[in-house]
C-alpha cells in the first residue's frame, strides 16, 4: 500500500479559527493513526492577500496545539520546497508542457472582453463557460500571459471518504486559469501539482472544494497524476446554525483561546467533536484516544454547529482533571499582581479552592482577588441580592454581629468553621440564602464564592474580622 501522507496547507492571509484548525486535525489525526507524515505547505501564490507575519502565526497556532508536522517550511524535507513561492520554476515547467501538447493556451483577453461575453451567455439565458469562448488562434504562451486550462468535457463519478459517491456531468467542466500574469500559479493548479510531487495520499479538506472537484479530476487526467483518497468534511457553523463559521462573523483566533486561558487540550477535544464521533457517548477524548479512535467515515456529512458554550464547559473539566501542580504552573502568566506577595503555597491553597469552577486561566483575577486584596465595600451586593434585600439594614447588622461573635472563637480550621456556621444557622433561625450570603459579601464583596468554610479558612482569622468590622460599619 502506499504510504499514507496527509497535508495542511494554509494560505498565509491572517489568523487561523477553528474552521481552519479542524482542516489541519482531520488530516493530523489519519497520519498519526497509520504511522505517515503530516505535511505543512504554505500556499503563497496569492500574495495581494498575504498578511505579515501569519506564517510565524501558523506555526504558533499548531504547535500550542501539539499537532506538529513532519515536512514543512521550518523543518525541510525531501519533498521541499514546502512555500508555494518557492515552487514557481516547478508551475512553469509543468505549465509550459500543458502548453505544448495543447492542453492549455494562452488567454490574453481583458475581464472587460470576458465581461462581455458573460453577459452575451447570460443574454442567451445560459451558463457562462470559457471552455465555449476558446480564442481561436491564441498566442504562443510565454511567462507574463494567463494561461488557461483546455478543459475535456465528460461525466465523472468519484467516492469521498465522508460524502460518499458522488457524480457531476460534463457541464461542470470548464477551463480556468493555471498561471496568472504575475508568473504564480492558482490554487486549482498549485495545490495539484505539489500534492503529485509531494506524493500525497489523502487530500483532506473543507467542503467548499466539493464543487471543483470535476474540474479537479478533468485537470490530474490531463497531467498523467495518479489522484489520492480524498475526503471533504462540512462546514462548522456558526452558532446560530444558519451559515458558515467566518472570520466575518467573528471567528476568533485560536491563539485568542490560548491568551483567554483555555487549554490546548480542551480546544484539541473540542475541534474534533465538532462534525465527529466514535459511535458511542464519549465526549471527553484525550490525543491518544483520538488517534485511536478516528475515522473519516464516521464524519458526518451535514454541518457542525459552533457552540462556545460546550467549549467552556469541556475546558473546565479538563481544568478539574490537572493535578495542582501542573495547573499551578500552567496558570503562572494569569495571576493578578496582588497574589504574588503571598507566595506559592497559599496561592495554590487558593487554586485549589477554585478549580472546580475555573473554566479558563483568564477568571483567575475575578475568582480570586478578594483572597489578595481588600475589594471596597459594596453596598449594592447587599441590596440587588433577592434574599438580603428583605431585611432592613439594622436587622442585617445584627446578624453580622452575631457571626462575628462566633466566627472570632474559630480556630478557623475548615472543620471548626463549617460547625460553627451551622451552629449559627441554628442560633440565629436563619436560612443559608441570608446568613452565609452576609458573611460571604463582608469578607469578599462578591456575590459568590467557594466553598464558605474553606473561603473563610484561607482568609484568615485576621482578616475575616477585619472586613465584617467594614461592613457593619455601613450597615
Amino acid at each position: 500500500m502506499k504510504p499514507v501522507r496527509t497535508r495542511f496547507a494554509p494560505s498565509p492571509t491572517g489568523y487561523l479559527h477553528v474552521g481552519n484548525v479542524r482542516a489541519a486535525l482531520f488530516p493530523w489525526l489519519v497520519a498519526r493513526q497509520t504511522g505517515g507524515k503530516f505535511i505543512l505547505r504554505i500556499e503563497d501564490t496569492d500574495q495581494a492577500r498575504e498578511v505579515e507575519g501569519a506564517v510565524a502565526y501558523i506555526h504558533e497556532t499548531l504547535a500550542w496545539l501539539g499537532l506538529d508536522w513532519d515536512e514543512g517550511p521550518d523543518v525541510g524535507g525531501e519533498y521541499g520546497p514546502y512555500t508555494q513561492s518557492e515552487r514557481k520554476e516547478l508551475y512553469i515547467e509543468l505549465a509550459q508542457k500543458m502548453a505544448d501538447e495543447g492542453n492549455a493556451y494562452a488567454d490574453i483577453r481583458t475581464p472587460e472582453e470576458l465581461n462581455t461575453l458573460r453577459e452575451e451567455a447570460k443574454t442567451q439565458k445560459q451558463a457562462f463557460l470559457a471552455r465555449n469562448y476558446r480564442p481561436i488562434n491564441p498566442p504562443k504562451w510565454e511567462v507574463g500571459m494567463p494561461l488557461r486550462f483546455k478543459s475535456s468535457p465528460k461525466a465523472y463519478h468519484w467516492h469521498d471518504e465522508i460524502m460518499g459517491d458522488l457524480s457531476a456531468g460534463e457541464e461542470a467542466i470548464d477551463d480556468f486559469i493555471l498561471i496568472k500574469s504575475d508568473g504564480l500559479p492558482t490554487y486549482n493548479f498549485a495545490h495539484i501539482v505539489d500534492d503529485n510531487a509531494m506524493q500525497i495520499s489523502h487530500v483532506i479538506r473543507g467542503l467548499e472544494y466539493i464543487a471543483s472537484m470535476p474540474k479537479y479530476l478533468n485537470l490530474y487526467e490531463a497531467l498523467g497524476f495518479e489522484k489520492p483518497i480524498f475526503a471533504h468534511a462540512p462546514h462548522i457553523m456558526n452558532e446560530q446554525g444558519n451559515k458558515k463559521l467566518s472570520k466575518r462573523d467573528g471567528a476568533k483566533s485560536i491563539l485568542q483561546y490560548r491568551d483567554e486561558g483555555f487549554l490546548p487540550e480542551a480546544l484539541l477535544n473540542f475541534l474534533a467533536s465538532l462534525g465527529w464521533n466514535d459511535g458511542t457517548e464519549q465526549e471527553i477524548f484525550t490525543k491518544d484516544e483520538l488517534i485511536d479512535t478516528f475515522s473519516l467515515g464516521r464524519v458526518q456529512r451535514s454541518g457542525a454547529r459552533f457552540d462556545e458554550d460546550r467549549l467552556i464547559w469541556m475546558s473546565g473539566h479538563w481544568m478539574r482533571n490537572l493535578n495542582l501542580d501542573e495547573l499551578f504552573t500552567r496558570s503562572s502568566s494569569f495571576w493578578p499582581d496582588t497574589a504574588a506577595p503571598y507566595g506559592e503555597e497559599y496561592q495554590k491553597h487558593v487554586l485549589a479552592l477554585i478549580q472546580e469552577r475555573l473554566k479558563h486561566f483568564s477568571e483567575i483575577p475575578s475568582l480570586t482577588n478578594f483572597f489578595f486584596t481588600d475589594l471596597p465595600v459594596n453596598m449594592e451586593l447587599i441590596d440587588s441580592n433577592k434574599q438580603l434585600k428583605k431585611f432592613e439594614h439594622s436587622d442585617l447588622k445584627a446578624l453580622l454581629v452575631k457571626a462575628k461573635s462566633t466566627l472570632e472563637q474559630s480556630d478557623f480550621t475548615v472543620s471548626d468553621l463549617t460547625d460553627r456556621l451551622n451552629m449559627l444557622l441554628e442560633k440565629t433561625g436563619q436560612k443559608p440564602g441570608v446568613l452565609f450570603s452576609l458573611i460571604r459579601i463582608a469578607t469578599t464583596q462578591a456575590p459568590s464564592s467557594p466553598g464558605l468554610a474553606e473561603t473563610l479558612h484561607i482568609l484568615g482569622n485576621e482578616t475575616v474580622i477585619r472586613r465584617i468590622n467594614e461592613l457593619d460599619a455601613r450597615l
